[in-house]
């Protein structure tokens, strides 16, 4: 056999193990996967795995993507192909779980096709490229019994919580029932009927719009509203109180009633709720408007209590931002971004365990009372706290949230040592909040009476002792999971915003008893933050925080002593060589306010100089140290080489 001969059959032998190596791995190695990514993006959660395990019959699931067109589109829509992979990529997944269970079919509608017209049939949302070719990006599925349920667009927004939108989209395809959920709130979380919205735009009008959470909640629970004035829980399975303001004592025993008879309830307070704001009467008046809610009484019989103008700071967890467009950003206490790196959230308890980030708006705090021998024996386990280096910070009077002022709450604010808590989650056997009942109107007996007599009221009593445990989740938040907290939003719709509904979705389920989508929507965050950068900022600013302070309360005294002086002048009774006098002493104040000032923005400069350089390090081992590295390797695998084969030639000359 010559060397020609040889060289073919080398070939073809290659070719032949390449085509076979080809095919074992699209085909026999489907089911042999290694998940290398950090967050393990492509392995399925224990939740998951569970509902698919629990699975009876068949389903079936049709992802519509049109691969085609979206080759040839625009920059936006070819975007969406990395997406498109990694959700089919987690579709397949489902599929080799679930024991037969799980049909994928992945499907391209073209124009004009039996496809595209089913897809157009199932509601999938449809965006035009051209005059002829549509893009779609959904999902269908299918059950044996005529179940069909869709995922109408498979938005980027919603990538952290795309497992969590599939699983409970075959959670629901085969349970029959939804969980009744009721929610009592001060505020119009509802929103007005979409005829009343039509109506009042009409008119040039603007009506209330149904909150981002309550429109969430929609999508997984029967969502009913409850009056304010109710009194009497009935035919819910779940109870959500939000920002509950003066509410009449029928209400309050209503819902220590539901509780006692082994309700579950889920309780929003806040000592200042920005999402409740003042009627057109009260602002013309300048009185300050009532914005707290609470309900000691209850949260007595729970064992706590909120107080009132009392507030949870926390200065490594607090945003930094401008409170005015004429001011320079500065750092918000009222404003925090609870995250799991500084361990606020309970890593033990499945509403939070995989949290990754919560956002709190003068958020309040929740004190345990010092049980006495008639208290029930409680559980109470924290969900949302602070750091170590939290506290609480007060306001002396309403007049001081109008116009807040931001700098003054920070100065006056001190470090703690141990986390303020701003959730908690109760459980055991209640004891009722009115044990001698409520007195009510006797309607009946005032019927009967004469007009000029007393009313008469009547007294109602219920259980004073829950027969069974309970569960309560009380938070002292209620902006947490407004729309302009919790959700942005965008091309598509609302979109969310870190985990605050996550948070609330979790408690509810929960406190129905199910664990099993909590710990797949908990994945948490796929933001990988700066921390390196964070840790340099954090220690730049406690180095210079006792000097910042100090020079802050200079530049306060000398702006004081300003407006003391520009008081003092043009008055009548004083005299052209006192106001001189006054004049050059002002000056003396603004020299040495402008000097108080450089040296505060010195001490600024210096922390951004040390951010500045990381920068520029991790830029130059990027751009010149990594590839001079690579270049270095690759020259010495190159001689290497060459040492190699001038050896082996050697050998081969001298036999």
């Amino acid at each position: 056999m010559n060397r020609m001969t040889r060289a073919i059959l080398g070939i073809f032998f290659i070719a032949v193990i390449a085509v076979a190596a080809i095919y074992l791995s699209q085909n026999l190695g489907k089911q042999v996967r290694w998940d290398i990514t950090e967050r393990k993006l492509y392995t399925l959660s224990d939740g998951t795995k569970e509902i698919l395990a629990d699975l009876k019959q068949p389903i079936t699931l049709k992802l519509f993507y049109t691969k085609t067109a979206a080759m040839k589109a625009t920059d936006q829509i070819r975007y969406y192909n990395n997406y498109y992979t990694y959700v089919k990529a987690l579709l397949q997944e489902y599929e080799a779980h679930a024991e037969g269970n799980v049909i994928l079919e992945v499907i391209d509608p073209r124009p004009y096709s039996e496809e595209e017209l089913a897809a157009i049939r199932y509601g999938l949302r449809r965006f035009n490229i051209t005059e002829d070719e549509s893009f779609f990006f959904g999902m269908v599925l299918q059950t044996q019994f005529g179940v069909t349920k869709t995922i109408e667009f498979f938005s980027p927004d919603r990538q952290e919580s795309v497992e969590y939108d599939i699983s409970y989209l075959i959670d629901t395809a085969v349970t029959r029932q939804k969980t009744r959920l009721g929610v009592l709130s001060s505020l119009s979380l509802m929103g007005d009927s979409e005829y009343m919205l039509r109506m009042m735009q009409m008119q040039g009008q603007q009506g209330k719009r149904k909150w981002g959470i309550i429109a969430h909640l929609e999508k997984q629970f029967e969502v009913s509203e409850i009056p304010v004035d109710t009194d009497e829980i009935k035919d819910i399975d779940l109870l959500m109180v939000v920002h509950p303001k003066q509410l009449p004592e029928k209400t309050l025993f209503a819902i220590d009633q539901f509780v006692l008879k082994g309700g579950r309830a889920i309780v929003c307070l806040d000592p200042h709720c920005i999402s409740d704001p003042p009627d057109r009467q009260q602002q013309f008046s300048g009185a300050p408007h009532n914005t707290g809610s609470n309900m000691p009484e209850l949260l007595k019989a729970w064992g706590l209590e909120m107080p009132a103008m009392t507030f949870a700071g926390d200065r490594s967890l607090a945003v930094t931002g401008a409170a005015n467009p004429n001011r320079r950003p500065e750092k918000i206490l009222s404003i925090m971004k609870l995250n799991a790196a500084k361990n606020c959230f309970n890593a033990e308890n499945p509403i939070t365990a995989n949290l990754g980030e919560v956002s709190t708006v003068f958020g309040g705090v929740l004190k345990m009372l010092e049980p006495d021998e008639n208290s029930p024996e409680l559980k109470y386990v924290p969900l949302l706290m602070t750091s170590d280096e939290g506290n609480s910070w007060t306001i002396e009077n309403p007049y001081g949230l109008m116009n807040p002022n931001y700098g003054e709450f920070l100065r006056r604010f001190r470090d703690g040592t141990e986390p303020v808590v701003m959730a908690y989650r109760i459980t055991g056997h209640f004891k009722s909040a009115f044990p001698e009942g409520i007195e009510v109107p006797d309607d009946a007996a005032s019927d009967e009476a004469d007009e000029n007599a007393e009313p008469k009221a009547k007294t109602i009593t219920g259980l004073t002792e829950a027969t069974e445990s309970g569960a309560v989740v009380v938070v002292a938040d209620v902006d947490f999971m407004g729309d302009m907290v919790a959700y942005q939003r965008t091309f598509f719709g609302m979109a969310t915003v870190g985990d605050n509904s996550t948070f609330v979705l979790n408690a509810i389920e929960n406190l129905s008893g199910s664990d099993r989508l909590i710990s797949i929507r908990s994945r948490g965050s796929y933001e990988r933050p700066f921390t390196v950068v964070k840790d340099i900022e954090t220690a730049a600013e406690e180095e210079t925080l006792e000097e910042t302070r100090a020079i802050e309360a200079q530049i306060k005294g000398f702006e004081t002593q300003l407006n003391e002086k520009l008081q003092s002048l043009g008055g009548d009774n004083k005299g052209a060589l006192i106001n001189q006098t006054i004049i050059e002493e002002k000056k003396e104040i603004e020299l040495q306010l402008r000097d108080a000032e450089k040296r505060l923005r010195d001490i600024k400069m210096k922390k951004r100089q040390q951010v500045q350089k990381v920068k520029e390090w991790t830029r130059f081992v990027c751009t010149i140290v990594m590839p001079v590295l690579v270049l270095i390797a690759a020259i010495g695998l190159g001689i290497y080489r060459s040492v190699k084969r001038k050896h082996h030639v050697g050998h081969a000359s001298d036999s």
